[in-house]
């Protein structure tokens, strides 16, 4: 599991971190006044979000170096907590939250469904779990980041088989996020015809991580270059869906405590 793969807030990176921006305003109605748990929290931007309407919120990461610099950076707000943890399993006790946000996590992580009954456990009756991940079926080329990433299918079979009460629904954009997201898909093409023997399908995570940040960060400049609306891109031009899911971008699982 990396903490590496972080949205960054800056030009070349607006439409990344806005799609991540618009799960924080998905959760705004399920977490006023509860005791949430967020985990994965990495820098915490969206945790600290969360902690004004929240009425006490609890942040896990396992770097030890970015939980320091989260409780550095947030001393200021009181409701706001952060703890060490190599997840799963959950080290809190049995219903013990209302609402757990993990987003753009489970995908790091090789032990999912203990994550999400780790996740069941530890919330109240009635609690929610929120989990947003990347749908593997648009993705155009392996993130060495991601340990795995699910499909619609993959999802419902593994969470039909740990609990009945869920659904999920399918982040998707209008004209300007998929222009966007069309222009990518011409980049990736582009840069992958030149690995004829398939290399980043076949050599350890370890060693592409760097090369896969390196084209990252030049792509999308480009494409900032490219495509005029780049940084015009808000929370705004995302929605949520309920059908025609394997066309979405990202995976979002609304799961109930029984």
């Amino acid at each position: 599991m990396s903490s590496h793969e972080r949205a960054q807030h800056d030009e070349a990176n607006n439409v990344t971190y806005q799609r991540c921006q618009f799960a924080y305003e998905f959760a705004r109605p399920f977490i006023m006044g509860k005791k949430v748990l967020d985990v994965g929290c990495g820098n915490a931007y969206g945790t600290a979000l969360m902690a004004d309407l929240a009425a006490e919120i609890t942040g896990l990461d396992y770097d030890e170096s970015t939980i320091q610099s989260n409780r550095n950076q947030y001393a200021g707000i009181k409701n706001l907590s952060f703890e060490r943890a190599v997840i799963p399993p959950l080290p809190l006790p049995d219903s013990s939250f209302d609402v757990i946000t993990s987003f753009q996590f489970i995908e790091h992580i090789h032990e999912r469904p203990e994550f999400i009954r780790e996740c069941l456990r530890v919330l109240r009756p009635g609690g929610k779990v929120l989990i947003t991940t990347p749908n593997n079926k648009m993705s155009l080329a392996r993130n060495p980041f991601h340990v795995h990433e699910y499909t619609f299918d993959e999802m419902r079979k593994e969470v039909g088989g740990i609990t009945s009460t869920f659904e999920l629904q399918g982040l998707n954009g209008n004209d300007r996020v998929n222009k966007y997201y069309e222009e990518n898909g011409k980049f990736v093409r582009m840069i992958l015809k030149w690995d004829v023997f398939k290399l980043h399908q076949r050599l350890p995570s370890a060693w592409l991580t760097k090369p896969y940040n390196l084209v990252t960060n030049l792509m999308r400049n480009k494409l900032k270059e490219k495509v005029s609306t780049t940084t015009d891109i808000g929370t705004k031009d995302f929605h949520l869906q309920t059908s025609n899911l394997d066309k979405c971008w990202d995976i979002y699982l609304i799961a109930t405590k029984g």
